[in-house]
């Protein structure tokens, strides 16, 4: 029987670290014992996409009864619905389907956020694929991760995997798998890196029932004899991996201070969703004043580079940088690093193990199907009535688009206020990160399809700055980074640069003046080509020709913060001071221009700037105390 998940009056927080070392999976899943972990790396400079040859193989599909079946797991797919966990599961030694002497490769998958379900040998150095569907349904093979041992180094191996979903892939656009060795990463502290050559993304005739199935072929060389590697869609994020950073946060005797570890909630196998509440101490009632910042990832469990770009942030806020200080002296950041962890531990890709996709779920009163997204939303709903919720951001990774960009959340008329507008804060984003994040990339349209996701359930709730975060699972196509793959670091330097712009946008400076007022460019020429009866969308380029399905109404919140001096220390004020002096945009386009130089010259920024102070001190509530600061 599943267990029935009682609301908590308080959040407890954590007991020693011992709690949480358990894995709890569904009971028909079988797991090895052995822990599998890898070391942090970074490639010295960033890999190259693969470029085709337009002579790439397209291997035909072999049906039952072809080739030889060396690796087989199905078991935990052929019940309907979960039932009940337990802490590991079924723990078998090893599959054992290999005679001794034989060169034929030993897959395994079944260790946590693994993925694979069927191999089979083809011939000597050729192996056949199959994923395995989330579970509990009969789709979604996107996401892999399996180990390989009994290699030889030298030989030309090529494996095929046959059962993806989707037409269109960045595996079309020159991305290639990943590789681990262990004997690298012994011998050399080498880790993850790209590999593959002869990369083709293509349909196959595997197809039945009227359903397509496509087939991602690639060939490539193992470095080591007798090596045990690894292969995955992207750079893996465990739920272990989550739990061993947050055991480091709470043993760190300064960062335990400011960041509390709480239990949101139990996940349907009775893994803990945690919540991380982050913000420096306070004195007395001055805490109400502090506003809120929501941030959540791993909603989808695939999506693993929200993970990195989540620790990135973590690694930021809980620093002990004068920027992290002044961003926790003024906000109160609540963290759900982990939204679905049962879809992570068994390999999903999208589901939970309800067999839905949880980022649908965010109107639905199903607590006990839903436990994380339930309490999540009640837990806003009850900072909502604290305090001001200044942004929420759910973190995803995108498989079909490069680039990092966002969607967020508007309506007509707010093209005409543009500092409460949902699109300053992503543009500051693209200004200070510019060969990774795409403005031009971002939407704004609320599609109905969309309306249960988390971006629009809190938008509506009366969070104006709503956004759902996207990045590639391939690399970029900006600037220096064009034609690259993104490694963890590169991920984990978006999760920063979340916290510059976020500290842009909350401290006016001379570059939020600045995206303000390309911005009102970008509706003046809209309003123009409007008048002229032309089509084109400045403000929304190449976006869908739906338009938004809202039609609640809400206030909009002023995004800016009331920064006065009750709340906080004196040098406060005099570090906000410093911090919108020193806080400087130098980036460049895509194209490679100074920004603001087409639309809005620097010089005439400069000249400009008293002015537009002024006119803003005048419209927002502010101090004035403050106003004398500024």
């Amino acid at each position: 029987m599943v267990p029935h998940l009682n609301a908590p009056q308080n959040l407890q927080g954590l007991s020693p670290a011992g709690q949480l070392s358990l894995v709890h999976w569904p009971h028909q899943c079988e797991v090895i014992r052995d822990r599998i972990e890898h070391i942090d790396w970074t490639p010295p400079r960033p890999e190259p996409l693969y470029t085709p040859t337009g002579l790439e193989m397209k291997p035909s599909y072999q049906s039952a009864g072809e080739g030889t079946v060396i690796y087989l797991t199905e078991e935990a797919n052929k019940d309907s619905g979960f039932v009940y966990s337990r802490v590991r599961g079924l723990s078998p030694s090893k599959q054992i389907l290999h005679e001794n002497g034989d060169n034929t490769l030993i897959f395994e998958a079944r260790f946590e956020s693994g993925n694979l379900q069927k191999v089979v040998k083809v011939n000597e150095f050729e192996y056949q694929l199959t994923l395995r569907t989330d579970l509990y349904t009969s789709k979604y093979t996107q996401w892999y991760y399996f180990q390989v041992s009994n290699t030889q180094a030298g030989m030309p191996y090529r494996f095929t995997i046959v059962n993806f979903s989707k037409p269109n892939s960045l595996y079309k656009r020159g991305m290639r798998p990943l590789l681990y060795s262990e004997a690298d990463a012994k011998k050399h502290n080498v880790g993850w890196r790209r590999t593959g050559n002869e990369i083709k993304y293509y349909r196959n005739s595997a197809g039945r029932g009227g359903r397509q199935y496509f087939s991602l072929t690639w060939t490539f060389q193992f470095p080591h004899n007798r090596d045990t590697c690894y292969f995955a869609h992207c750079y893996p994020y465990t739920y272990s991996n989550l739990q061993d950073y947050l055991v480091s946060i709470s043993k760190d005797p300064v960062k335990s201070k400011f960041c509390k570890i709480h239990v949101l909630c139990h996940s349907l196998a009775r893994n803990i969703v945690y919540v991380l509440t982050i913000t420096n101490p306070h004195e007395g009632d001055k805490d109400t004043k502090r506003k809120a910042v929501i941030l959540t990832a791993r909603v989808h469990p695939g999506e693993t580079n929200s993970s990195w770009i989540m620790k990135g942030f973590l690694d930021y806020i809980l620093g002990n940088s004068g920027n992290a200080q002044v961003l926790r002296d003024n906000f109160v950041f609540k963290v759900i690093p982990m939204l679905n962890p049962d879809g992570v531990i068994v390999g999903n890709h999208r589901c939970s193990l309800a067999g839905q996709d949880l980022n649908r779920k965010y109107k639905s009163n199903l607590k006990e199907f839903y436990p994380s997204i339930w309490y999540t939303r009640n837990m806003i709903k009850r900072v909502m009535e604290e305090r001001d919720i200044i942004l929420y951001c759910d973190l995803h990774g995108h498989n079909r688009k490069k680039n990092v960009f966002v969607y967020g959340c508007e309506r007509k008329q707010q093209a005409k206020a543009p500092t409460l507008h949902p699109r300053v804060f992503p543009l500051l984003l693209s200004k200070i990160c510019p060969d990774k994040f795409s403005f031009p990339d971002c939407r704004f349209k609320v599609q109905k399809s969309k309306e249960g996701t988390g971006r629009v359930v809190m938008w509506k709730m009366g969070i104006s700055n709503s956004y759902t975060l996207e990045a590639s699972i391939c690399g970029s196509k900006l600037g220096q980074r064009q034609s690259t793959h993104f490694n963890t670091k590169d991920l984990e330097s978006v999760g920063h640069h979340f916290c510059d712009a976020l500290l842009d946008y909350c401290v006016p400076n001379m570059k939020y003046y600045l995206c303000l007022k390309e911005h009102e460019e970008m509706v003046k020429q809209q309003a123009k080509l409007n008048s002229e009866g032309l089509n084109s969308d400045v403000l929304d380029r190449d976006s869908s020709s739906q338009t938004s399905d809202s039609s609640d109404s809400c206030d909009l919140v002023a995004p800016q913060l009331k920064l006065g001096t009750k709340n906080k220390p004196k040098t406060s004020g005099e570090h906000f001071h410093r911090i919108a002096k020193e806080r400087s945009y130098e980036g460049k386009n895509a194209q490679g221009i100074e920004t603001f130089q087409e639309l809005d010259p620097v010089g005439r920024a400069l000249r400009d700037f008293p002015m537009v102070l002024k006119v803003f001190m005048k419209s927002h509530l502010c101090p004035r105390s403050q106003k004398k600061v500024l």
